[in-house]
């Protein structure tokens, strides 16, 4: 047997930024560790330094991701942003090249922040130990920010094998390159032959199929591959997880075994996106929306929830104000700066939405302020006055356009975000460039801004009034019906990515009525899926799954689930079964208690400082997620885990 040497190395922060657990990587292949451990960084600026003394082992031709192996042995992967590789290179610059020795600050790539995020899905970087075998503990910064080339990021302890066995392990390392082609091959068969192959090619950690039927990819012969790291579906491509270095040799044996056409990324997103039908393409819309704005919205919720600590009776008569009366100016200037964005919501959604339509985003900003300008009358208010025949209106030519506001309200600044930004590309083709400042903004808001006051803010208020109205009366009509089915769905939702359509629901329900009733079913499912998780984290005999279960049900509890969801629960389903189970009979129980919250705040155990009306009930539905979950998960796991 080998002698070892246990030795410390220390991994210095490449980028300055923001720290964060790979578990809140928005990306199965580094939330779910499939690469490695380490940690993510959401940079503040666009400079990546070598985070070590080492040698460059991996650039890539999109640029967007660099390895480098330290004097050590240890390997790293800085991969920055997610989703990056479909830039193809547009605003990196790579410095370096494979075989270059580098030192700690020395400068790797450089990238345009901004364009990054616009582009891609995320800018967020994971920093990733690629050969973690070789580490015996990771020691990870507690630091919430790092600068580049000075932070520690990493404490690792090492456990190095003596020279005696280098020559066993190359051997190993050349028998393994030989298989390539091998695994390749089974990696054909296992996501369904050739023929279920539309489109294939890599990125700098993991193959991309454009799969005709993913019905047909059998998942469990497939991560049993060696060179199989783990897989997920994503954006409509089916994704295998391999490896930096490795995954290039593998699509190569791959492309020259089975005579599989090379295909661009562009083309394989294109042929994922095919598949896609309407509702598919409105979902994908809304999320690229609403995700963007989804801090500012949580933050407003989370300040409101406090104000409502404040404000209102919870356990007895009076409120904290009332008994402290002191508190009262506190409390409005916190409920001031919690409404800011609620108030101004539409200028958030025109933002995001102009964005994601091709518009200029700054031109989404003025229209979503124009639809909430002070001199117009809060929709709120709007029929009141009209009833009472005060309503100031315009007179435009003969015809009465209504001088309304839509404080709150989403469809109507999300279509006239769309027509603002058609307008604008349209003429952005057609007008000369030393013309575009004088005539494509003014042209595009000033059209669009007529129509939104006379045909889409009346008719999109209407529908959106429709939609608040059917729900509110379902859940009246058959409260402990429409809990349950909404607890029970919820969790599949977020699968398929549908729960987006449901945040613009609880927002527009915000907007008609002032508080929503499905946001809490929310919270609870959050809940649900961490407690299912936290029992396979006490019955797992297994270290890793264990590990990964810990972590995953804490970030549930704190409103993120999707490591728990789909690192865990998904993967052995029972858990999943019993979480949706217990949040379906906790939904049917706070609906039937009125359970209303004010705001959209931040899911699971936080998710009580929105709730407005029903706290009891709530603080019960809780229990109930807490608890029914657990049970069911752990008596199951007993049963089925053997090892």
């Amino acid at each position: 047997m080998a002698n070892q040497d246990v030795k410390n190395e220390t991994i210095f922060a490449p980028v300055n930024g923001k720290t964060t657990a790979l578990e809140n990587v928005p990306d199965p292949t580094f939330s779910e560790k499939m690469m490695g451990d380490g940690l993510a960084i959401e940079p503040t600026d666009g400079k990546v330094v070598s985070p070590v003394d080492g040698e460059v082992i991996l650039t890539f031709p999109t640029q967007h991701a660099i390895g480098i192996k330290s004097k050590s042995g240890v390997e790293l992967l800085i991969h920055i942003g997610l989703e990056t590789v479909h830039m193809d290179g547009e605003g990196f610059d790579v410095y370096v090249k494979q075989g270059d020795q580098v030192k700690v600050g020395d400068p790797l790539i450089t990238f345009d922040l901004q364009l990054i995020k616009e582009k891609a899905a995320s800018h967020i970087t994971p920093v990733i130990i690629t050969n973690g075998d070789m580490v015996s503990s990771y020691g990870k910064t507690s630091d919430t920010t790092v600068i580049a080339g000075e932070s520690n990021l990493l404490e690792l302890s090492l456990q190095v094998e003596n020279q005696s066995v280098v020559e066993p392990k190359e051997k190993k390392q050349s028998q393994h390159r030989m298989e390539y082609s091998d695994d390749a091959e089974k990696i054909i068969d296992a996501v369904g032959g050739v023929d279920n192959i539309s489109a294939a090619t890599h990125c700098v950690t993991r193959l991309r199929f454009a799969l005709v039927d993913e019905e047909l990819v059998d998942k469990e012969t497939l991560e049993d591959i060696d060179v199989v790291n783990g897989t997920f579906s994503a954006n409509g491509q089916f994704q295998v997880v391999i490896g930096q270095g490795t995954v290039d040799k593998v699509y190569k044996s791959m492309v020259h075994q089975t005579g599989i056409k090379e295909a661009s990324k562009d083309e394989v997103k294109a042929a994922g996106g095919k598949k896609r039908n309407l509702l598919q393409h409105a979902i994908k819309t809304l999320a690229d929306i609403f995700i963007p704005i989804l801090p500012a919205i949580v933050t407003a919720g989370l300040l409101l929830g406090l104000n409502n600590i404040l404000v209102n009776p919870i356990f007895t008569d009076e409120s904290i104000i009332d008994m402290y009366p002191s508190w009262a100016g506190a409390a409005d200037m916190i409920n001031v700066i919690a409404n800011t964005a609620f108030t101004f919501l539409p200028a958030l959604i025109g933002w995001s939405a102009v964005k994601r339509f091709g518009g200029n985003p700054l031109l989404g900003i003025v229209l979503g302020l124009i639809l909430v300008h002070p001199s117009l009358m809060p929709a709120s208010d709007y029929a009141i006055a009209a009833t009472e025949g005060t309503a100031p209106t315009w007179n435009l030519f003969g015809f009465e356009v209504n001088m309304m506001g839509y404080q709150g309200q989403v469809l109507p600044v999300l279509v006239a975000a769309w027509v603002l930004a058609s307008i604008e590309k349209a003429l952005n083709k057609r007008v000369i460039d030393s013309l575009q400042l004088l005539v494509v903004a003014p042209i595009a808001l000033l059209v669009t801004g007529f129509l939104a006051f006379i045909i889409i803010g009346p008719v999109t208020f209407a529908i959106g009034n429709w939609i608040t109205g059917g729900l509110v009366a379902i859940f009246k009509a058959a409260p402990l019906v429409g809990g349950l089915i909404y607890g029970a769905l919820y969790a599949p939702l977020v699968i398929t990515g549908m729960h987006h359509t449901f945040l613009a629901v609880d927002l527009q329900l915000i907007g008609s009525t002032g508080t929503t009733f499905l946001w809490p079913i929310v919270a609870l499912s959050n809940i649900a899926q961490g407690s299912a998780v936290f029992a396979i984290f006490l019955a797992a005999k297994n270290e890793k799954q264990k590990g990964l279960a810990g972590t995953s049900g804490v970030s549930a509890w704190l409103g993120v689930t999707e490591p728990a969801m789909f690192g865990v629960n998904l993967q052995l389903r029972y858990p999943f079964y019993a979480a949706i189970t217990g949040t379906a009979i906790a939904g049917a129980f706070i609906t039937m208690g009125n359970v209303q919250a004010s705001s959209v705040g931040i899911g699971g155990i936080p998710g009580f400082l929105s709730i407005h009306n029903g706290m009891v009930s709530f603080l019960l539905g809780m229990l109930i997620v807490i608890v029914v979950p657990f049970i069911l998960t752990f008596i199951l796991a007993k049963r089925k885990i053997k090892n």
